[in-house]
C-alpha cells in the first residue's frame, strides 16, 4: 500500500471490484481493501441481467463473463390450487442492450473474472487480510485506518473512499449513516444445490414460484445442473436446524432425495427492506449490500450494487478531473436512493403476492389476476419491473423516454457486427437519426466541449448502420430523433431537431459546471 490515492474501495465483493476497476481504467489511482484473502466459493447471488452485461463490456470482460451464464427461464407463479397465476420471461430477440436481458451466472468463476481484470490494471493496488478500522476525512480528502492480520495498524489517505463493506457495513458505521426499514422482514431458507440426471428429470422446466399459504417457495434454474431453493420458514421453525443438511433435506424432499442431487450451500435469512437514508457523508460513500438490501424475488440484488458504483464512479472520474462541480455528487445518493425505494416497492409487491399466508385471501388473488389477464395469462417481459430513474441530473423537459436505459444496438463497421458501446465508447453520447438530423459545426464544437461522441445512425453518408432496427424502432417509439446518453447508459434528453440537441448539451455542461439547479 501506497500512503495515498485517488479512491479507496473497501469491500473486494463484486461492486468494489466493479468500481476499483471503472476507476483503474481512466488511470486513478485506487487501493482495494478486503478482510478475505479469496472469493467465496458458494454461491450467493444467481441472477444479472442485460445493463450489468454492458458494464461487464465497458471494462473487457463480457465475453469471460458469457461463458459462465445462461438465460434465465421464464418464471411461472402457480397459486393455491395449482394454477398458472403469473408468467415473466424475457423479450424475444434483438435484444434492446445487446445481451439477453435477464441471467442466471455462477457467482465464484464470475467474481474471479472480476479480480483477474483489476489485478491486470497497473493504477489499482489490492490489499486482501486487511480490516478496515476507522475513519477521519476533511475537505481535502479521507484518511482511514487498517489492521492486518498480524494485527499492526496502518494509516492511508485518498480523496474519496467508497464502502462496499456488505450489509453489516464498518464503513456506514464509521460514517454515521442510517438505515431506514421498508417493512418487510421474513424467515428463509436458501437452498443451492447440484442436481443429476435423475433429479433433473423430476424438476420443472422452468422457474417457479409456489404462491401457497403453507409455505411459500422459489425455485430457481441455475447454470448447468444448478437448481436454487429458496423457502420461506414457518413459525416455530429453527433457522439453525434448518440451514443444516438434515434440516435442508427435510423441506426439499418435496421435489428431490439425496439421490438426485448434492448440497452446495444451505443458509437461513431473514429476507429485509432496507435502504441508506442518506448515500455518502463528505467524501465517505457507500453502495451495494452496505446501502441497500431487498428481498431476492427478482434477484435484483448484485445488479444493485453495480448499478450504484457505476453511477458513482462517472461521477466521480468527472470531479476529480475538475470537469464537474462537486456537486454532481450529490445527485448518486437522489438518483440511486429514488431507483431503489422504486425497485425495492416492486419486489415487495411481488412478495406480498408470493407470501400471502391466508388461504381464502390467496384464492382471491389467484382469481384476480387470472380475471385481469381475460382468463388466459399473459407473459410480461421480466425486464418491465425494473423502474426508470426519476430525479437527479436528468433533464427537466418531461419524455418518457428520460431517465430509462439506452438501447446498444449491433452496428455493421468495416463489414463486421459490432455492438454500439465498443465503437463508440462509454462516456456521454449524442446520438442521432443520421436521416433526420445532420450534424453541423455548433454541435461539433458542443460535443467536443462535453466530451461527448456523435454517433449518427442511418444508412447514408458517414453514419453507422445498424443490423436489426433496434435504434430506429426507439426513436420511432419515443417520436424524437436524437438522445443524448449518459455514461451510465442512461437518457438524460431527448429532442427532434438540431436545435433541441444543442440545448440539451448547452444545458448539461452548464449543470456540471453548478451554473444550473438540479431539477
Amino acid at each position: 500500500m501506497k500512503s495515498h490515492y485517488d479512491v479507496i474501495v473497501v469491500g473486494f465483493g463484486p461492486s468494489g471490484a466493479v468500481a476499483a476497476a471503472l476507476l483503474g481504467q481512466a488511470r486513478f489511482n485506487v487501493l482495494v481493501i478486503d478482510k478475505l484473502h479469496h472469493v467465496y466459493e458458494k454461491p450467493r447471488a444467481i441472477a444479472l441481467d442485460h445493463e450489468i452485461m454492458r458494464v461487464f463490456q465497458q471494462l473487457g470482460v463480457a465475453e469471460a463473463v458469457a461463458e459462465h451464464t445462461e438465460p434465465f427461464t421464464p418464471s411461472e407463479y402457480y397459486g393455491v390450487d395449482g394454477d398458472l397465476i403469473k408468467r415473466l420471461a424475457v423479450v424475444e430477440p434483438p435484444f434492446p442492450l445487446g445481451y439477453a436481458p435477464s441471467m442466471v451466472f455462477t457467482q465464484p468463476s464470475v467474481e474471479r473474472i472480476l479480480r483477474e481484470r483489476v489485478a491486470a490494471i497497473d493504477q489499482i493496488d489490492v490489499a486482501t487480510g486487511v480490516e478496515f478500522t476507522s475513519l477521519s476525512q476533511n475537505d481535502a480528502g479521507v484518511t482511514i485506518e487498517v489492521r492486518d492480520e498480524l494485527g499492526a495498524a496502518h494509516t492511508v489517505s485518498a480523496r474519496y473512499l467508497i464502502g462496499c463493506d456488505g450489509a453489516s457495513s464498518n464503513v456506514r458505521a464509521a460514517a454515521g449513516i442510517e438505515l431506514e426499514d421498508l417493512d418487510f422482514d421474513e424467515p428463509w431458507l436458501v437452498v443451492d444445490v447440484l442436481v443429476n440426471e435423475r433429479g433433473l428429470a423430476k424438476l420443472p422446466k422452468t422457474s417457479v414460484q409456489f404462491c401457497e399459504p403453507r409455505r411459500p417457495s422459489s425455485y430457481v434454474i441455475g447454470p448447468g445442473n444448478h437448481r436454487r431453493w429458496e423457502i420461506s420458514l414457518l413459525e416455530g421453525e429453527d433457522p439453525k436446524y434448518m440451514a443444516t443438511e438434515e434440516g435442508a433435506w427435510s423441506v426439499l424432499k418435496r421435489w428431490i432425495t439425496p439421490e438426485d442431487a448434492t448440497l452446495w450451500r444451505q443458509a437461513s435469512y431473514r429476507f429485509h427492506a432496507l435502504v441508506a437514508k442518506q448515500w455518502h457523508s463528505g467524501r465517505v460513500f457507500i453502495a451495494g449490500d452496505a446501502a441497500h438490501q431487498q428481498p431476492p424475488f427478482l434477484g435484483q440484488g448484485m445488479c444493485q450494487g453495480i448499478r450504484d458504483v457505476t453511477n458513482l464512479v462517472w461521477k466521480l472520474k468527472l470531479v476529480m478531473a475538475n470537469a464537474a462541480d462537486a456537486g454532481l455528487l450529490d445527485s448518486y445518493g437522489q438518483e440511486r436512493g429514488a431507483h431503489v425505494r422504486a425497485l425495492t416497492g416492486r419486489i415487495k409487491e411481488i412478495g406480498k403476492l408470493i407470501c400471502e399466508r391466508d388461504v381464502d385471501a390467496a384464492r382471491a388473488r389467484d382469481a384476480r389476476l387470472i380475471a385481469a389477464d381475460g382468463g388466459t395469462i399473459k407473459t410480461v417481459p421480466r425486464q418491465n419491473i425494473i423502474p426508470p430513474l426519476e430525479t437527479g441530473l436528468l433533464s427537466p423537459q418531461p419524455h418518457t423516454a428520460i431517465g430509462s436505459l439506452f438501447p446498444q444496438p449491433t452496428l455493421v463497421v468495416n463489414g463486421e457486427e459490432v455492438l454500439m458501446d465498443a465503437v463508440c465508447g462509454s462516456g456521454w453520447r449524442i446520438v442521432l437519426n443520421a436521416g433526420q438530423i445532420q450534424i453541423d459545426t455548433e454541435l461539433l464544437e458542443q460535443a467536443r466541449a462535453l466530451g461527448a461522441q456523435l454517433v449518427p445512425i442511418g444508412a447514408q453518408g458517414q453514419a453507422y448502420r445498424e443490423r436489426d432496427g433496434v435504434m430506429a424502432n426507439w426513436f420511432a417509439r419515443h417520436g424524437v430523433q436524437a438522445a443524448l446518453v449518459r455514461p451510465d447508459n442512461y437518457v438524460y434528453g431527448v429532442a427532434s431537431d438540431i436545435a433541441g440537441v444543442q440545448a440539451l448539451v448547452e444545458g448539461v455542461r452548464q449543470r456540471l459546471a453548478g451554473v444550473l439547479a438540479e431539477a
